[in-house]
């Protein structure tokens, strides 16, 4: 989910196509997939935009709210929901929740006073601060005391750190686990979960006066998102993935498993906190406008090389510089030279051939797929990538070591056999990454989309018509 007070931008793109290409892929394998977005729209920072904008909150967050989904459906996301922290059902899931944590004991009443960013909707400490500023965003910070409702986060202590050593794939990637279990094991504060003078937000159900601090009601999104409390959400929970961006990994990685032990419910299976995308080195920000618009991107290079570039370009753990430059390097070279090329010189080849297209496997050595599951199991789409480009390029070397414009006959047929399954094969693999150009690649092909179950080679039952090259070249 994401906080709405602006449209998305590449970091925003880059989750929602990483969590898209992992849903893709596990329904690929036969698996039952449940993938949630949407948007978290309470807080101070929307009720201020909305009354600068002479809106009312709900007014600004809706038009927010459509952009997202204007937005993924350009990006050819294949979401199951959409949630919105500003419906009903998700105010009534809120309040059961902690009325859930309030008969554990967990919630009690005190006074509250710390460091408040508004941009960030984050507390912070003296010790926190960064010259006298929020340590995340390098904004100005307001002085915030006030009666408040707490959770008592610190009875969860030992119980995380119990839950982070039995749970190893928990905390994901491994190179972020360490800063969260040194942070847990120094000590947990208390949380304030209300707040007096914030009216956009659900309504505090112990004390109606009061709305929910928005990052413990925002988190409850992830189950009123699956129909929870009613429906058939216990089929759903626990959620296997979270995937969350480095810089939410506190809120996600402690309290919220600390929440949900509170209220007696399962703990997801693993957090993942990817890394972000810099331009020039620099975090993305509207103050130096470096900020790069997806919708921009789409519109320039296309859906699938767009998305094919994020993925493609850096680990999903670690950070990266976004640029033209490389995704113009990576189109020009891995799609139209090596992907495209392939297809075309396959279907122009078959195209001409009056026989059957039949033969025994020589390439399927290459082809490793247990290894390429593996990576995706690890939630390693880049390296996954890399083994599926390192057989395109063995079918491009086989292509040129049999030279098969020279052949003739049965030899002629094995070769286009070989290439023709390896296409089929390969547009499989490629199909979470770039689903149109799958689709394309079947279309010339003369075969229906397949499964992960059907990346061996076996007889070819397509029928082949040249199409338009897969890819252009671009400046």
């Amino acid at each position: 989910m994401y906080y709405v007070n602006d449209k998305p931008h590449v970091g925003h793109a880059f989750t929602t196509v990483a969590a898209d290409v992992m849903a893709r892929w596990h329904r690929l394998n036969g698996e039952k997939v449940f993938f949630l977005t949407g948007t978290d729209e309470h807080g101070e920072k929307n009720q201020k935009a909305a009354e600068t904008n002479g809106l009312t909150p709900q007014q600004y967050v809706d038009g927010l709210a459509n952009t997202y989904k204007d937005v993924w459906k350009c990006l050819n996301i294949s979401y199951d929901a959409f949630i919105r922290t500003s419906s009903p059902s998700h105010e009534a899931a809120a309040a059961k929740f902690i009325e859930m944590m309030n008969k554990s004991g967990d919630i009690y009443k005190g006074e509250y006073e710390g460091w408040y960013c508004v941009p960030d909707e984050t507390f912070f400490t003296d010790f926190q601060l960064a010259g006298g500023k929020c340590p995340d965003c390098g904004r100005e910070v307001k002085k915030v005391k006030e009666e408040s409702y707490f959770f008592r986060l610190s009875r969860y202590q030992q119980r995380l750190l119990d839950h982070y050593s039995d749970n190893p794939e928990f905390l994901s990637p491994e190179l972020r686990s360490g800063e969260i279990k040194n942070r847990v094991k120094a000590g947990l504060r208390d949380l304030s979960i209300t707040r007096a003078s914030i009216k956009w937000g659900v309504p505090f159900p112990l004390d109606r006066s009061r709305t929910v601090y928005v990052w413990v009601e925002a988190l409850v999104g992830y189950l009123s998102g699956i129909g929870w409390p009613n429906g058939d959400s216990g089929s759903i929970w626990p959620a296997d993935t979270h995937l969350v961006g480095k810089e939410i990994n506190w809120f996600h990685s402690v309290i919220w498993p600390a929440m949900l032990m509170s209220a007696g419910l399962p703990v997801p299976k693993r957090i993942f906190a990817h890394g972000w995308w810099t331009v020039d080195g620099k975090k993305m920000s509207k103050s130096i406008g470096n900020i790069v618009d997806p919708v921009g991107m789409v519109k320039k290079y296309s859906a699938d090389p767009f998305r094919y570039f994020l993925i493609r370009e850096k680990p999903l753990s670690e950070d990266g510089d976004f640029s033209d430059k490389a995704m113009v390097t990576r189109i020009n070279g891995e799609l139209v030279d090596d992907l495209g090329n392939l297809v075309s010189r396959t279907v122009t080849l078959a195209s001409r051939f009056n026989g059957p297209i039949s033969g025994k496997p020589e390439l399927e050595s290459y082809l490793r797929l247990e290894r390429i599951n593996g990576l995706m199991a690890r939630f390693d789409p880049f390296g996954a990538l890399e083994e599926i480009w390192s057989f395109i390029r063995s079918t491009n070397k086989y292509v040129n070591d049999k030279a098969p414009w020279r052949l003739q006959g049965s030899e002629l047929a094995n070769a286009l056999y070989n290439l023709a399954e390896a296409c089929r094969i390969i547009s499989i693999l490629i199909s979470p990454f770039m689903p149109d150009t799958s689709a394309k690649i079947n279309s010339q092909l003369g075969v229906g989309a397949g499964m992960l179950e059907d990346c061996r080679f076996g007889e070819f039952r397509g029928r082949i018509t040249k199409g338009e090259h897969l890819f252009r070249k671009v400046a």
